[in-house]
């Protein structure tokens, strides 16, 4: 099996997943994957729970430290960040709008969801209740809710993440404020947990096929009950899951982004994509936005036009806090798996989706495997089942290349618009 790429195993134990619980529904073996390999699955959603706040907490943190050029290109740096900031937002705004009007989680047969009920009864009451609660409160409840009074007690528990959230950036500002002459250490301390947060991510990955095996069948099996037939509906729903994403990412892909490049960094669309192509190819291979970084700086280089100053400050920032497409997908799916357990996410919870996603997907960790864990956090924040994520995962690496491309694709479209503002500014 080491000699079988990572994501073909966890294809192939996709497939066994479906096939064991299938098999198990007509055959009646249910209680066995149930006892002997569902344990497995459980092991492997609390290993991406156990990652999700050390991740958050140092990537964001180094993340925000790293922007101590802002204070030699002050200009650029807050263009730049803003405009990041604002795609992500809009990129999540627009997988919400699609998935709320596609709806690909409601067309369940009623048995589907009566088994689903049943499966997730004490964490839909918990979030029926959670959302009444928010309908009868303050709009800026939410900005109340999200500064900590206790860093410690808020880390204890995934389902506070904007609060530890709001921490990692107040102490990434904290940070960037100080002389660098202060924060060496730390700045080398965050590194070397980063990278080591990395690691373990990897670890987690490679356990990843025993663990979606596990998962994929016991879902099978707990959701389907006892009628095969099920399973197609369960299948149809991801198809139209699958399909939503796909659309919002192209949606961003072929339309906002060589808008924004022509309008704003006066570039056409057939130079923009021609010039592009080698690295949106390349991040379509390795599902990596950082593995993809120097093939983006030269094509930002050589074929756009993009000079040093600009592609070496704007690129990097990219991928580590610019990721539209991971906010698109982690929107679409937690509205969708909302939407397969028969919760109705109410308009405040909505709003909160946008700024979590819009946040979380800044700490995202530019590699392969670290959407998932994002995804966690923003499912616990809301209160939705983790488990859900299960109904997701078999098309996941296949979206995964095409988040990477989004991602690589908007950090070029930002380098060409500061590279047309750093020539106003330079002449």
């Amino acid at each position: 099996m080491n000699k079988i790429p990572l994501h073909f195993q966890i294809i192939i134990a996709l497939i066994a997943g479906v096939i064991l619980g299938m098999s198990a529904i007509a055959f009646n073996f249910s209680e066995l994957i149930l006892d002997w390999l569902k344990p497995f699955g459980d092991i492997f959603m609390k290993l991406l729970k156990l990652i999700s706040v050390p991740l958050i907490l140092v990537s964001l943190i180094k993340g925000i430290a790293d922007l101590k050029d802002i204070r030699k290109l002050s200009q650029m740096g807050l263009k730049t960040f803003s405009i990041y900031f604002l795609t992500t937002a809009f990129a999540i705004s627009l997988g919400l709008v699609l998935v709320n009007i596609i709806k690909p989680g409601k067309g369940m047969s009623e048995d589907v969801k009566r088994h689903i009920t049943q499966e997730f009864s004490v964490e839909q009451s918990e979030v029926t209740t959670k959302s009444i609660q928010e309908t009868n409160q303050s709009p800026l409840t939410f900005l109340v809710e999200m500064i900590p009074d206790n860093i410690t007690a808020s880390a204890s528990s995934n389902k506070n993440m904007l609060q530890i959230i709001f921490f990692a950036i107040f102490v990434g500002i904290g940070l960037v404020l100080l002389p660098e002459s202060k924060t060496q250490n730390i700045n080398k301390l965050l590194s070397e947990l980063n990278e080591l947060i990395l690691k373990l991510i990897d670890l987690i990955m490679k356990f990843s096929p025993i663990g979606v095996l596990g998962l994929m069948s016991s879902v099978i099996v707990e959701l389907a009950g006892q009628n095969i037939a099920n399973t197609i509906d369960i299948l149809s729903a991801l198809a139209w899951y699958t399909f939503t994403v796909l659309l919002g990412l192209f949606t961003i892909l072929l339309l906002v982004y060589p808008l924004l490049a022509r309008f704003f960094g006066n570039i056409s669309f057939r130079t923009f994509y021609k010039g592009i192509l080698p690295a949106q190819l390349v991040g379509f291979s390795t599902s990596s936005s950082a593995a993809t970084l120097p093939v983006t700086i030269e094509c930002a280089e050589q074929n756009l036009n993009v000079r040093k100053e600009v592609s070496s400050f704007v690129l990097p920032l990219g991928a580590t806090i610019n990721m539209d497409g991971t906010a698109l997908y982690q929107g679409v799916a937690a509205v969708f798996i909302a939407q397969v357990l028969g919760i109705d996410l109410c308009i405040f919870q909505q709003l909160n989706l946008i700024l979590l996603t819009t946040l979380a997907s800044i700490g995202s960790a530019a590699v392969p495997g670290a959407g998932i864990v994002m995804l966690i956090v923003v499912l616990e924040s809301l209160g939705i089942p983790a488990a859900g994520i299960a109904l997701i995962l078999a098309p996941d690496r296949l979206l995964d290349m095409f988040r990477t491309v989004t991602n690589l694709t908007g950090d070029l479209m930002v380098s060409t618009i500061i590279e047309k503002g750093y020539k106003r500014i330079k002449n």
